[in-house]
């Protein structure tokens, strides 16, 4: 299939995906890769949005753990998520893709400040944002971002690519028995407290009915095939949305 079926996506991409093969930062040869999928996906006529972590720099929660204040730390997160955001603008523009990114921290040399019409307005020239910073505000998660991100502008669809299949009932990479999980309520992820977005994220998506697919980045084509309409990993919905 090439035509799509959702017109708006918001794509949450981890930081350590940037990372590639290395222990640490970014990979330029990932950076071209996510670059080439996201255009793919692009070119059918989609409005898409991104939202990309920052754990391959600098995980606030980690640094908290062992000391750090708590809203200090996720500040620094947050500085990481502008830095991976800007070398994906970079990435994404040498592919001839008008790219915007807006941050929910003010950095104007850098970046735009985020205003949800703006967004919104961007969207609809065509033209790729990717939401950086987070929400602007410590203590949540760029997950809890990427959903507020997805309903602030009327996604149809948040697609979430990481480096597994989909959602399983245990981490498929510790536990080789793991069983994969093709659909799911978000109340059931919620009451199995499965490891697909921190709860409130969830819980915030399923306030809101927002559909979301948890996909593996690392298969080639595979945004461009759920977008279009293919059963690909996981599908987290509330029952009314299936």
């Amino acid at each position: 299939m090439t035509t799509p079926k959702y017109k708006r996506v918001l794509l949450k991409l981890s930081g350590e995906a940037l990372m590639g093969e290395e222990s640490y930062g970014i990979s330029t040869d990932m950076l071209r890769y996510m670059a080439d999928e996201v255009k793919s996906a692009y070119d059918l006529g989609v409005e898409m949005a991104i939202v990309v972590g920052g754990g391959n720099i600098f995980r606030g929660m980690a640094a908290a753990s062992k000391g750090m204040d708590r809203a200090t730390a996720d500040y620094m997160g947050m500085l990481a998520t502008v830095m991976n955001s800007i070398a994906l603008q970079d990435a994404l523009e040498k592919n001839g893709v008008q790219t915007r990114v807006l941050s929910a921290i003010s950095m104007h040399q850098m970046a735009e400040p985020y205003i949800r019409r703006r967004a919104v307005r961007h969207l609809e020239k065509q033209r790729i944002v990717i939401f950086a910073a987070g929400t602007g505000s410590p203590y949540f998660t760029t997950d809890t971002a990427s959903v507020l991100r997805a309903e602030e502008i009327h996604a149809d669809l948040l697609l979430k690519a990481t480096k597994v299949d989909g959602v399983y009932d245990s981490d498929p990479v510790k536990n080789p028995d793991a069983q994969f999980i093709k659909e799911i309520s978000y109340m059931e992820v919620l009451e199995r407290r499965l490891s697909v977005m921190d709860l409130t994220a969830i819980s915030l998506a399923m306030d809101n009915s927002l559909l979301l697919n948890v996909i593996n980045l690392k298969v080639k084509g595979n945004i461009k095939r759920v977008i279009c309409g293919e059963d690909i990993g996981t599908r987290i919905f509330e029952p009314e949305k299936k």
